[in-house]
Order: C-alpha cells, then sequence, then structure tokens
C-alpha cells in the first residue's frame, strides 16, 4: 500500500523553483499527522493525511481524506476522495477529488473537479471548476468559469463570471459581479433584485432535453442497435450449434426431405400444440401449492425448447441452401449462419415472414421433440448417433 502510494506521490511532483534551494520532505503513512513544518516542497500520501504544520514551498498530497489545516506558501495539489482547505494556500490550488472544500483566501487560481465544490474562500486569480454541485459564496478577483448541474453564486466578483449548467443558476443577494455574467441553463436563472451586475447579463437558452425530431431519431438509433445485437447473438448460436451438434441438424433438415407431406405436417402438428398447450398446462399447474415446482421445471425446458427451435429453424434453412446450391448434405456450422440470416431477412417481411417463420419453427419444434425422446426411448441402435 505504502508503495503505490509513493508512486502516485512521484507523478503528482510539480515543478518549482524552490525545490532546488531546499530539501523537500516525503511521508507516507496509513493515517499520517504531518505536524513538522517543511521548509521546502512537501509530499504526503495516505489513506488519512492532516496537515497542521506550514510547508514553505509546493505541497502535493494523495490520499482518502485530506485536511489542510497549515499555511501553504506555494501551490498545492491534492488527489483525493475528500478534500477540506482550511489554511490560506499563497500560490495556485488544483484539487482532483469527488468532495472538495475551500474555506481560506488562495492567492493564486483554482481549479478543482469533483463531484461537489464548495469554495468559500476568496481567489485573488481566476477559478475553474467542474462539479455536480458547485457554490462560490465569497466571490473572486479574476475571471471565473463553472461547469456544474447546480451552480450558486454569493459575494463580490471583480471580473467576468462564466457558467455552464445541466440544472439552475442561483444567485444569493446582493452579489456584486463587475464583469459581464454569461451562462447556459434550460432555464433564465432568479436573480435577486440586489444584485448588481455591472457588465450585464447573457443567457444562452441550453435545453439538454432532445426535441421530437432528435428523440426520433434516438429511437430509431436504438431499435436499430438492439436488432443488430439480436440478429447478430442468433447468428453466432447457430453457428455454434451446427459445428458443434452437425448430425442433429442433419437429422432435423433431413426429416423434411425424406419423410412424406402427412409426417411433415404432423411434425408441424406436434410442434404448434406443444408451443400452445405447454403455456395452458402451466397456468394450471400453478393453481395449485404442489405443481408451483413442477411447472417452474416445465417452464424452464419450455422455454429451453422453443428457443432451439427458433435456432434450428435457421438452421434448416442453411441445411436447405447446402443442398440447393451446394449439392451437399454435410451441415457446417457457416450454413447455420447463413441460415438464421436468411430467417432474420423473412421476419422481415409483414405478415407473410412472421406466418413462414412460425411454420419453420413449429417444424423443428417437433422435429427437436421426436429426435429427443427417440433419444431417450430409442428403439433403433442409430438413433442415439443423431447426437
Amino acid at each position: 500500500m505504502q508503495r503505490a502510494l509513493l508512486i502516485a506521490l512521484i507523478f503528482l511532483l510539480p515543478a518549482s523553483t524552490l525545490a532546488a534551494s531546499a530539501p523537500a520532505s516525503f511521508s507516507v503513512a496509513r493515517s499520517l499527522l504531518a505536524a513538522s513544518s517543511s521548509p521546502g516542497n512537501a509530499y504526503r500520501a495516505g489513506i488519512s493525511v492532516v496537515i497542521t504544520a506550514p510547508v514553505a514551498g509546493d505541497l502535493s498530497v494523495t490520499g482518502g481524506s485530506v485536511v489542510t489545516a497549515a499555511p501553504v506558501h506555494g501551490d498545492e495539489l491534492v488527489l483525493a476522495g475528500s478534500i477540506s482547505s482550511r489554511a490560506r494556500v499563497t500560490g495556485d490550488v488544483r484539487f482532483f477529488g469527488g468532495r472538495i472544500n475551500i474555506e481560506e483566501q488562495v492567492g493564486g487560481d483554482i481549479i478543482a473537479f469533483g463531484f461537489s465544490v464548495h469554495d468559500s474562500g476568496r481567489a485573488d486569480g481566476s477559478v475553474f471548476i467542474g462539479a455536480i454541485d458547485t457554490s462560490l459564496t465569497n466571490g473572486a478577483i479574476g475571471p471565473v468559469t463553472l461547469y456544474g448541474n447546480t451552480v450558486s453564486l454569493a459575494g463580490d466578483f471583480a471580473s467576468d463570471v462564466t457558467v455552464i449548467t445541466s440544472g439552475h443558476l442561483t444567485l444569493a443577494a446582493s452579489t456584486t459581479i463587475l464583469g459581464t455574467l454569461s451562462y447556459e441553463a434550460p432555464e433564465p436563472a432568479a436573480i435577486p433584485a440586489s444584485a448588481t451586475i455591472i457588465g450585464g447579463v447573457k443567457y444562452t437558452n441550453a435545453s439538454y432535453l432532445p426535441d421530437a425530431s432528435t428523440s426520433r431519431i434516438l429511437a430509431l438509433m436504438s431499435i436499430g442497435f438492439f436488432l443488430f445485437v439480436r440478429v447478430l447473438g442468433a447468428l453466432i448460436l447457430a453457428g455454434l450449434l451446427a459445428g458443434l451438434f452437425p448430425k442433429l441438424a442433419e437429422a432435423i433438415a433431413g426429416r423434411a426431405y425424406t419423410k412424406q407431406p402427412r409426417a411433415i405436417l404432423l411434425t408441424m402438428l406436434l410442434g404448434f400444440a406443444t408451443l400452445v398447450a405447454t403455456p395452458i398446462l402451466l397456468i394450471l399447474l400453478s393453481l395449485t401449492f404442489v405443481g408451483i415446482g413442477l411447472a417452474l421445471l416445465i417452464f424452464f425446458l419450455y422455454a429451453l425448447v422453443a428457443f432451439l427451435a427458433l435456432l434450428y429453424a435457421g438452421i434448416f434453412l442453411g441445411s436447405v441452401f447446402a443442398r440447393r446450391f451446394a449439392r451437399r448434405d454435410t451441415m457446417l456450422w457457416h450454413d447455420g449462419v447463413i441460415g438464421m440470416l436468411l430467417l432474420s431477412l423473412i421476419s422481415l417481411v409483414p405478415f407473410i415472414g412472421l406466418f413462414a417463420v412460425l411454420l419453420l419453427t413449429t417444424f423443428s419444434a417437433g422435429a427437436l421433440l421426436q429426435l429427443f425422446f427417440n433419444f431417450a426411448f430409442p428403439r433403433e441402435e442409430q438413433t442415439p448417433e443423431m447426437l
């Protein structure tokens, strides 16, 4: 843990001319209390870090929770989950964390990124903050740029203020902005009458909700992506089943080529009756306490058979394609992919396509049930070889 924190410190080292004239100090611990002053740059790391002694140079800290309660005469760089700056910083401040709280004056610029940033100290330089919840309660001397969902301003601002928010902007009473207030938000901010904005207000309506045409485009894109993923998954599964169990695919195709039309019709009726009658049986079994467990087991078996029937409907089409154009009876994995692609294209045809898919699915369901029954209760020695 300490080695990892030390490596993180190396990446946080700022360039400073003071480092050449005064020795730097390094401290790494799980719970670190820095109570000794540092004549040069200071580098601290730990799960919990508390700085109670002044730092003459730059301060770089990384950790889980960081509290600086002593002045920093150089720049301050902190990367932590929770950051609390309770003493004056002469130089610039660069904070990256979850919850950031700046309570005292900053002599330079402020750059902060976090979940929530609260600045009650007055910055002498510029301010750049990006956070979901941002509040400046004591103004700033330099220009201010804020990005967030909710932004609150209070105090005296000596320069321009730029705000981009996806939520709302709030100005406290008696807020003074000597420059221009420019902000983008879904709706205008409620500016109190006691607020003074010398440079005027520039408001840009920025609704982050899509309009009707954009919503339609997004809906079509979502549907198209869903269909693409569904078809791609079906192609992969069909190719795997055809490649791993070619005998089963050939047996289903053989029933369509070798049997009489009456046998094919009976196979389709068996599949149709199974797909229709099983849900009714499940409802009847669920009415009794004893039958709930049996209904649950039958439901999983029914879902498996229906899923396999749909896949083997595409594989059956692939076998038909192979017999018709490639002049071969053996089943290859790419035949399943081609057949499932054809089945997906057929399903896009209104009415007729769905009816054709239903016929193919009922036939494959009936054929699968017959093959599984013959496998479980074989009457011929070669029946188990079909799997």
